[in-house]
């Protein structure tokens, strides 16, 4: 198929995409890397009668890292750019262990990461990363600029809560903290494809025990859902898989967060994904928040 009849914008600037997004309003759809809008366009299940293609726009792809702010990457950063990004990759690790898993190298070559969090597909993982670090979306419009929280972004599956007018510039996330271990694993029925489940975990150890702990979830549970753990894992060894409390976790991940049934796989499937996975990409959190990168972290 193709996409329906549109009219195709090409601005030079923010400014002049903001104008044209206040004109058409709701008719209107921004296009940045296109991995994700352009196949919905193809298949008529999004059908915009206005293309606002802000790829043109010059200085709009940088990233940047600092151990007091963090990480921020623009609109037009894709994902491979990200992921070779030095700075971004001693900051926040987790940035960098999550891209590996998005897609495939063509699609991270076009895809942005910015694209990405705000299109808001419970399926991928760059929303479920921007949720557990607490990051927050910088947009644009006519009427200014505003920070939008993480815990405020998702309205819903494939929702932002970005009005129609605005256009997200940055992405902003916390450097990563002494003592405090992240990881991400997921399932797919081939590499590259949507995971079937995905766990992303921040763990902070103390004295060689998890003294908080913090997942989130990638086709399962609620988009922006953040699980505290803490109560479950308090006190567990971060060296010892065979701690009772790390089979605990698992039972207890298992039994709180929903998963739907599809083609790929079965409700009940899927759960017992959610419990391996927690588990593990729990403990290596743990295990991370001991490495000489979490240790130093802050201190470069």
């Amino acid at each position: 198929m193709k996409p329906s009849p549109l009219t195709y914008h090409r601005p030079s600037s923010v400014e002049d995409a903001c104008r044209i997004l206040s004109e058409v309003s709701h008719e209107g759809k921004v296009l940045a890397g296109g991995q994700s809008l352009v196949p919905l366009l193809s298949m008529r299940l999004a059908a915009p009668a206005h293309i606002v293609d802000i790829g043109s726009i010059p200085n709009l792809a940088s990233v940047t890292s600092s151990e007091d702010t963090g990480v921020r990457f623009q609109a037009l950063a894709t994902h491979s750019v990200l992921a070779a990004d030095e700075g971004a990759r001693r900051v926040q690790p987790l940035l960098n262990r999550a891209l590996q898993l998005v897609a495939h190298p063509t699609i991270r070559n076009r895809g942005t990461s910015v694209g990405s969090i705000v299109h808001a597909d419970p399926s991928a993982e760059m929303p479920a990363v921007l949720t557990l670090l607490g990051g927050s979306v910088t947009v644009q419009s006519v009427r200014g600029t505003r920070e939008i929280a993480s815990t405020d972004l998702f309205a819903g599956p494939l929702e932002s809560s970005l009005e129609s007018d605005e256009i997200a510039v940055s992405v902003s996330v916390p450097a990563a903290e002494p003592g405090v271990g992240t990881a991400i694993d997921e399932i797919a029925r081939r590499h590259g494809d949507y995971a079937l489940v995905g766990v992303v975990a921040r763990i902070r150890v103390v004295d060689g025990l998890v003294a908080e702990a913090h997942m989130t979830y990638v086709s399962a549970g609620e988009l922006g859902q953040v699980v505290d753990y803490t109560d479950v894992l308090a006190g567990a060894s971060a060296t010892d898989q065979r701690d009772p409390r790390w089979r605990t976790l698992g039972e207890c991940a298992r039994a709180q967060i929903d998963t739907e049934a599809d083609i790929h796989g079965t409700a009940a499937y899927r759960s017992q994904l959610v419990s391996a996975l927690t588990a593990r990409v729990g403990f290596a959190a743990a295990t991370d928040a001991l490495s000489e990168n979490a240790v130093l972290a802050g201190k470069w």
